[in-house]
């Protein structure tokens, strides 16, 4: 039997593991719907290119990014914020698919954090060798709502720490359809991804791919 659109992540999540009072790791729950969200990540990402961002301080991310939503997260010599055009081309970004929203919503949802409207998905491209340091997601104008976080491709250590710099973060492998869930009272956890390693995975090759999606205006 083929599953519907309507039905591309309503498969029951067979391993939840708690990483704090609102935060969850849903093993395996993007699965289903795969190959949906690799074919729209393509179009999106030739409307919008990724590209590696400069940080206020002047230096490379070493992820490659793009977005797509009513708001794009950009950073360079000026700051970190969300803009509702993609400076590379001057028009709004690329229009955030319905296969986004669903599998946003229903994780979200399955965290027990229901009524997740998402307005801005931002898009990482990882090869080897590329890392995200511990952070806090903050540019957002509202906490209540909750952060929902998509791995697909090679694994991947998540750092995923306290509410403050110095706690020691968990170091969890995060496998090809993994999704992470955090809110309430763990949105504002500091979180990162350790350095990627070497692999190739079967249907990414060499990379990473991560979708987050927030609530952002």
């Amino acid at each position: 039997m083929s599953l519907t659109s309507d039905d591309l992540f309503a498969v029951a999540v067979t391993d939840t593991i708690s990483l704090g009072t609102q935060a969850f790791l849903l093993r395996g729950f993007a699965g289903t719907g795969v190959t949906e969200l690799l074919r729209t990540i393509e179009t999106i990402t030739t409307t919008a290119p990724f590209r590696n961002m400069q940080t206020p301080g002047g230096y490379m991310m070493s992820a490659a990014m793009s977005s797509c939503g009513e708001l794009g997260w950009v950073a360079d010599t000026r700051g970190y914020r969300y803009t509702d055009v993609d400076p590379l081309s001057n028009k709004p970004w690329p229009v955030m698919p319905g296969s986004f929203q669903q599998l946003a919503f229903a994780a979200a949802a399955a965290a027990g954090l229901a009524n997740f409207h998402p307005d801005a998905c931002l898009i990482n491209r990882y090869e080897p060798g590329a890392r995200m340091s511990l952070h806090q997601d903050k540019d957002e104008q509202d906490f209540s709502q909750p952060i929902v976080s998509v791995s697909l491709g090679l694994p991947m250590i998540f750092l995923f720490g306290g509410l403050k710099r110095k706690d020691k973060p968990q170091r969890i492998e995060l496998q090809h359809g993994d999704v992470v869930v955090w809110g309430g009272e763990d949105r504002l956890r500091y979180h990162g991804v350790a350095a990627l390693k070497k692999g190739e995975h079967p249907l990414l090759g060499r990379c990473r791919i991560n979708l987050t999606f927030r609530k952002a205006g």
